[in-house]
This record gives C-alpha cells, structure tokens and sequence, in this order.
C-alpha cells in the first residue's frame, strides 16, 4: 500500500531554502483546523487545540488504512495574524490570532472527520475537538524560507520579508502568515527547529 505524504508529495513546499526566499505556488490543499488566540506557550486552548488535531488525524488515518489508503499524518501547521503584523516581528504574542492546521489527504471527507472526533471525544473529552472542522486552504502565490532556529528567533527574517523582498519586487500581503513545523518542538533544542515561513503575496 503506497501512503500519501504531503512532504514528498509537495517537496517544494516543505524543504525550501534557508538562505534566500523562495517564490512558489501552493495548490489547494485540505486541512484539519482549529481557531484561537493568545500566547501559543501560554495558551491552553492552543495545547488543546494541538492535541484534538494529532488525535483526529491518526483516527483518521487508522480509518481510511483499513479501507486501503494509507497516509503519512502531516506536520503540525498554522495560519497567524494581528491587528497589527508588526507584533510578529515584535514577537507580541499575546495579541497573535491563530488557525492551527494539520494536511489531509484530498480524499478524506467532512463525514470522515466527524465519524473520527466522535471515536476521539469518546475516549477523552477536548473542548476543541468541537472546534476542529475540514478546510481547504488556496494560497497560491507565495514567498517562503527555512527557519533554523528558536521560534523567537524569527523577527529579523520576517523583518526582511515584509520590509525589504516585497517592497523590492512589488509584491503585498495576499494571506495570512503560515508556518510549518517540521520539528518537534518536544524533542528537538531550539537552535535546531526548522519552520517554514510561508507568505501568501500578490502584485501591488
């Protein structure tokens, strides 16, 4: 049985270069997803909000094996935004708004996703689990790199981005902020973290 794996399947998208940006176009794709707010090291609805999206995915995947599609459950993701997008580069966590995210393969289904988060919830009750639905997410264009390093360590090179790439090739916000965690955060020293920096852009 040959499984799915967003990392392979769209290499581009999730091994760009940490050294210069990357200009690329990112297809539709269909997300586990999960809204809040707050500080992500602080917040308890963002750890739950993480624990309903990894426990909904490998159901999901136990599901879909055992019917004949098998698939690699994907890394931890998310959309950020603020009022004001300074408060990244200033690292103001408290007033981020997040969409926490996990791929899934295109042909899982919204009654696939609620037949999972009832077996879920009825193992161990998740306030967010009643939060979690089935998006597709159409980016398209798209500036992005590689983040080695601690997440607070990424203000200077969101610095760049904002204030210097796209200025300087005409380009403008089209999107949220996205990130991908391709470490484990539990698992792996700060310096070491690789994130992708993701961008949605469009001429201005």
């Amino acid at each position: 049985m040959q499984k799915y794996d967003v990392k392979k399947e769209h290499a581009a998208l999730y091994s760009p270069s940490a050294t210069t940006f990357s200009d690329v176009v990112v297809p539709p794709l269909n997300y586990l997803a999960v809204d809040g707010e707050g500080d992500p090291n602080t917040a308890p609805a963002y750890a739950a909000a993480i624990e309903a999206l990894f426990s909904t995915s490998y159901t999901i995947k136990f599901a879909s094996k055992a019917h004949g599609r098998d698939f690699v459950v994907g890394p931890l993701e998310a959309l950020w935004t603020a009022d004001d997008t300074d408060a990244f580069v200033s690292r103001d966590k408290d007033s981020w708004r997040w969409t926490a995210l996990i791929n899934q393969p295109e042909w899982i289904t919204a009654d696939d996703v609620a037949a999972a988060l009832s077996t879920v919830a009825a193992k161990k009750p998740n306030p967010a689990l009643t939060l979690t639905r089935l998006i597709t997410l159409d980016e398209g264009r798209s500036i992005q790199i590689l983040h080695v390093g601690s997440y607070d360590d990424e203000g200077p090179t969101l610095a760049r981005l904002h204030d210097e790439y796209l200025p300087q090739n005409g380009l403008t916000f089209n999107g949220l902020h996205h990130e991908v965690y391709l470490s484990d955060a539990r698992r792996t020293a700060p310096q070491k973290l690789k994130t992708v920096l993701r961008q949605p852009v469009r001429p201005y």
